[in-house]
């Protein structure tokens, strides 16, 4: 048989093994002659190093053969490297026949779901899980807030009333508006019509709307008397109730939550002085999480009353993700440590402001003090331990309490400590016991909004246990999609994907990049953010536009920096966003060979890069990874990237080849560097460039398929239509979502699950909506009684398969 006849059969049989296939290995073996030729090469010549089933073996080749390469790859791999002691002793038929048993055997995927099943691991709640469920036990008594995100759209800014003269009386009511901002120099004007500049009163009302976990910073300057109350009513930020002689900037550190709406309060007083009264003045800043100060926007502010919010300031562990998504999977000192301490700040949050509500809200109930307090504690540790009360037995936690304490607080510090550190509580998966309407809401709030079920439309479907087959599980999902808990995580998801975090260093060489400031980085995120928003949450709700759109949000500065491309397109003015303060932001000019979606947004080109050098192996490494879903196998060394001093005529591309041209090397970079160089048009700040060392940048690029077929395209806009069209991209997008969304193997599912999910996806024109509520329905349904999956693979605590 010729070496060609052998590429075609070993491509044909590279296609998806059936579970059929899958379960008569053996037959399959014996009865393809290439299979039967292949094992017994490998016995004879592979099996000393690799072991049985492509394990490894300590002393020789400790790594697995697994991996996503093409039996062509594997095929030319052997040719040119094994065995090692002898590499012409495997070659031709004989390499080809090996290399397709060992792809079929454990290679590739399906042998490597069929050899080893992958399971749904006991996992603990995860930090941002940690954090989100705390949020929403505090939102049970203080008062659950509207998360859909068609209120946090259409209202903008904050509640102000104005008063004239020294009182609060309604009659001295002069003004009241909505403020998109608050940034005022009020001068000798004063703030309106019948308020003397000199001496007024105005009480800013609303909330906080935060888009993403982290610390955050607070800056109010003024030199005018205020108080500034956040997230409740007994929570005072800021005291200058007596103005202090130079001091006029007050900063405040905070650690917030995404998703969520934190009430502030601003109670402002002019008051005549004695001698000349200075104008009055006053102006409301923050510095998000890798950003840098502004005026806090319109978008990030809710006018009017909001309920109070909790803020826990403990700082959690970072989680597992080797797999690319946060695990809750090791339990160690630190994350005991930061469970108690979060567990205690919410224990004082609990006595200090929800007790003291909960009395005030039942002061007419009948009833003693503490059979009010027993009442209280039941309900926490109920919802905390996702049940009903006949199901989680409280008593058990509230009445030892209260009867080896006294003092009240000591009696919260012990029930919240006992339920928060509890199993029931930390780990949600031990739920057996409960209904299975309870059971398919705790997965459902769990994968959605990293929470335990809060809403109180939900908790009526729980009750009545209506939560009992698909149709219901998804209309479910469809209501929790829209909700700014699932909208934060989904960004999460997405930036995680591109390689993105907010404490990235994104600083270039000042000489070669003059201007790729702070600000204009703060601008390029605000940018990115806009844009994901809008792609993903669009009616179409269109993957194929996160790769591939032709525009981008602009604003002046990045129109400044970035040129004519970037310029806003006329016939979008209505999409100027004026609410923000002094900004304006609106989708730029259609330019498809500067704008392919996030591919060439500066941002991530910019991550992408060195400090003065693009990256083509960086990007080719993302785009392989994530973009595409294959694996690559690590380094064998480290190496940093020749000196552009030692090759002063050589363009990056003709450096990168270089350095990697040696053949041990191109196992890998063969499939990076095709991929890397085809985003060479843009440099380290991504700005697109035709010249690099005054030569024309070469942007040809190719990608080599599963089945060995070679894709050869032109730039960035090649790229994206090569990407867009490719099935391994939209399977890594859906796995990638299943994972982050579930944190448990799509293939713990379903041997099949990963197919079908990725088939309607294709079939729902990729509808990123539409995917993310069919991985919350498949998550939720798990806990059917009439679940097959729940009959074929009951859950241990291993994660295998991963």
């Amino acid at each position: 048989m010729g070496v060609a006849a052998s590429f075609a059969i070993v491509a044909f049989m590279a296609l998806p093994i059936s579970a059929a296939e899958s379960a008569s290995f053996d037959s399959a073996i014996a009865d393809n002659p290439i299979l039967s030729a292949g094992q017994k090469i490998y016995a004879e010549q592979c099996l000393q190093c690799h072991g049985e089933q492509g394990v490894g073996t300590e002393d020789y080749y400790p790594d697995p053969l697994m991996g996503d390469g093409s039996i062509g790859e594997l095929t030319a791999i052997i040719v040119d490297t094994m065995p090692e002691e002898d590499p012409d002793l495997c070659v031709g038929d004989d390499a080809a026949a090996v290399a397709a048993y060992i792809h079929h055997a454990f290679y590739s995927e399906a042998a490597q779901i069929r050899n080893r099943p992958p399971r749904q691991s006991l996992q603990r709640l995860t930090g941002t899980q940690f954090r989100q469920s705390l949020s929403d036990l505090y939102a049970q008594f203080a008062g659950l807030q509207e998360t859909t995100w068609k209120r946090h759209q259409s209202e903008r800014g904050l509640s102000v009333a104005i008063y004239a003269g020294k009182g609060w009386k309604k009659e001295d009511r002069k003004i009241e508006r909505t403020d998109p901002v608050v940034d005022f120099e009020f001068g000798k004007e004063g703030p309106g019509d019948g308020v003397a500049w000199d001496e007024f009163h105005a009480h800013w009302d609303g909330g906080l709307r935060v888009e993403q976990t982290g610390r955050y910073e607070i800056v109010v300057r003024s030199k005018t008397s205020f108080t500034m109350d956040f997230g409740h009513d007994s929570k005072q930020l800021i005291d200058n109730h007596v103005q202090s002689e130079g001091r006029d900037e007050f900063r405040r550190p905070l650690m917030l939550t995404g998703g969520r709406i934190y009430p502030l309060k601003i109670d402002f007083n002019q008051r005549k002085r004695k001698g000349e009264t200075p104008p009055a003045s006053i102006s409301l800043s923050w510095v998000p999480p890798g950003g840098v100060e502004q005026i806090i926007p319109a978008s990030a502010l809710v006018p009017g009353w909001n309920p109070p919010a909790f803020q826990l300031s403990t700082t959690m562990p970072p989680d597992d993700s080797s797999y690319g998504f946060e695990r809750g999977i090791s339990v160690d000192v630190a994350w005991d440590s930061a469970v108690t301490a979060g567990a205690i700040e919410f224990a004082g949050a609990m006595r200090d402001q929800l007790w003291s509500d909960y009395l005030q809200k039942h002061r007419k109930d009948k009833g003693s003090r503490e059979e009010k307090l027993k009442s209280f504690l039941t309900n926490f540790v109920t919802v905390a331990h996702r049940g009903s009360e006949e199901e989680v037995q409280p008593e058990r936690i509230v009445v030892p309490a209260i009867e080896a304490f006294e003092d009240e607080t000591d009696i919260i510090k012990s029930v919240v400590l006992m339920t928060l550190k509890s199993p029931r509580f930390l780990y949600p998966s031990l739920d057996a016991d409960r209904t299975v309407s309870q059971q398919v809401a705790n997965r459902l709030a769990l994968v959605l909004h990293d929470s335990l079920p809060a809403d109180g439309w939900l908790q009526v479907r729980i009750d009545k246990d209506h939560l009992q087959d698909e149709g219901a599980i998804r209309q479910a999902a469809e209501r929790m999609v829209d909700d700014a808990r699932t909208r934060v995580k989904l960004k999460q998801m997405l930036y995680h994907w591109m390689e993105l975090g907010p404490e990235d260093d994104l600083r270039k060489d000042d000489e070669k990049y003059p201007g790729f400031s702070e600000e204009l980085i703060a601008d390029l995120r605000t940018s990115l953010d806009r844009f994901l928003d809008e792609t993903v949450w669009s009616e179409t709700s269109d993957f194929r536009q996160l790769l591939a759109a032709d525009w981008a949000f602009t604003n002046p500065r990045l129109t400044d920096f970035y040129g004519d491309a970037w310029k806003p397109a006329e016939s979008n003015e209505e999409n100027v966003d004026q609410k923000d303060g002094s900004d304006k932001w609106t989708r730029s000019v259609r330019d498809p060979n500067i704008h392919v979606g996030v591919l060439t947004h500066p941002l991530v080109m910019a991550r992408l890069s060195y400090h003065a050098a693009t990256s083509p192996i960086h990007r080719g490494v993302f785009l392989i990874r994530h973009v595409m879903g294959r694996t690559l196998r690590p380094p064998n060394e480290a190496f940093s990237p020749l000196s552009p001093d030692l090759h002063p005529d050589l363009t990056t591309r003709e450096r990168v080849a270089l350095q990697t041209s040696p053949e041990s090397c191109q196992i890998c970079h063969s499939r990076i560097n095709p991929l890397g160089f085809a985003l060479e048009q843009f440099d380290a700040v991504g700005r697109f460039r035709e010249k690099d060392m005054n030569k024309n940048v070469n942007a040809a690029g190719s990608y080599l398929t599963r089945d060995d077929k070679r894709i050869e395209f032109e730039g960035a806009r090649g790229l994206a239509e090569v990407a867009v069209a490719n099935p391994d991209t939209h399977r890594a997008f859906v796995t990638r979502m299943f994972q982050y969304f579930v944190k448990q193997p799509v293939a713990s599912y379903g041997a099949d699950r990963l197919d079908q999910l990725t088939e309607s996806f294709r079939q729902s024109d990729y509808n990123v909506r539409k995917l993310l509520v069919e991985i919350a329905v498949i998550a939720a349904s798990d806990a059917l009684p009439d679940s097959g999956q729940k009959k074929k693979q009951p859950k241990n605590n291993q994660t295998a398969g991963a």
